[in-house]
């Protein structure tokens, strides 16, 4: 099969479209014909050798943990799967390929009318952003901001929060405020003056903060937000730890069948909806990095298999 690789960490210039052996699933693990990977900032921190805990890599090694497909083949054991449903999940390595061997309950069933592309954007941004809101309590009726809001965690939280009943300022470019209003959200510019803005936006006070975007937003947050262990990050551990806010990493329990079949039941009721700002080849994945990388991205990249 057709696979994107790297033999050594480095720049997006180390990916290579290769061909690899076809994986078998072994008892429990079903294997899927990928059909759209989505591209995560972790996909490009292991290439560039400093994977988050929860990813083992060894060289040559294949990015990707989330996609979309079609079952191809069982293991041993597996029931409540078909060869030919389609579904959506998740892999901490390997999407980046025509093919991917996963748990079983590491899947969903694809709803019909959900486009491969937005399946494939599913697993990883949507879960981080479920499982962080839940951390820090949003609830109906309350205010969360949310730093970087149009980006893949940022765009899904915003949806979150909003059809949880509460009320979402985010922090985005001036060129994304008019984007944010149609998910919901009260846009701020992000920047000096940041605190003033957000107050001006939620006279009500802040309850809850969610960092997708690091450079000072925890500092702007333990202003804003009176209960630091509502305050929470996915980049920024560092200042958790020196601020006494949330550090938001992944491991056990981080990503579930059941989180992501809360966030598809969402989608198929129309209060979520993944925002994809490019769509890429495969065989382009470097490409797909450089825009990771350089930020600014709204929503996802998504790899077109």
């Amino acid at each position: 099969m057709k696979a994107v690789t790297f033999t050594e960490f480095g720049t997006p210039d180390v990916l290579r479209s290769t061909e690899v052996p076809l994986p078998e699933p072994g008892p429990g693990a079903i294997r899927v014909r990928v059909r759209a990977a989505g591209v995560q900032p972790a996909d490009t921190m292991m290439r560039r050798g400093f994977a988050p805990p929860t990813m083992t890599v060894s060289l040559p090694a294949t990015p990707g943990n989330e996609f979309a497909g079609t079952v191809d083949a069982l293991g041993a054991g597996v029931s409540g799967v078909a060869v030919g449903d389609e579904v959506l999940g998740w892999s901490m390595t390997g999407s980046y390929a025509e093919y991917v061997v996963v748990p079983a309950d590491q899947t969903v069933p694809k709803p019909a009318g959900m486009p491969w592309d937005v399946a494939g954007v599913m697993s990883a941004s949507g879960q981080t952003a479920h499982r962080a809101l839940r951390e820090l309590r949003v609830a109906a009726g309350e205010t969360v901001l949310v730093h970087a809001a149009a980006g893949g965690v940022g765009t899904i939280a915003v949806q979150l929060a909003v059809a949880w009943g509460a009320t979402v300022v985010g922090t985005a470019s001036e060129a994304n405020h008019d984007f944010l209003r149609g998910l919901g959200a009260v846009p701020v510019a992000y920047g000096d003056g940041l605190v003033e803005r957000v107050r001006a936006a939620a006279p009500q006070g802040v309850d809850a903060a969610l960092d997708g975007a690091g450079r000072g937003a925890l500092e702007a947050s333990v202003e804003l937000v009176a209960d630091r262990s509502r305050i929470g990050t996915i980049t920024d551990f560092e200042g958790a730890a020196r601020l006494g806010a949330v550090g938001l990493r992944g491991g056990p329990g981080a990503r579930s069948a059941a989180r992501l079949g809360e966030l598809v039941a969402l989608y198929e009721k129309g209060l979520l909806v993944p925002h994809i700002g490019h769509r890429i080849p495969l065989t382009e994945a470097a490409q797909a990095h450089r825009l990771v990388e350089a930020g600014h991205v709204r929503g996802k990249v998504v790899l077109l298999v």
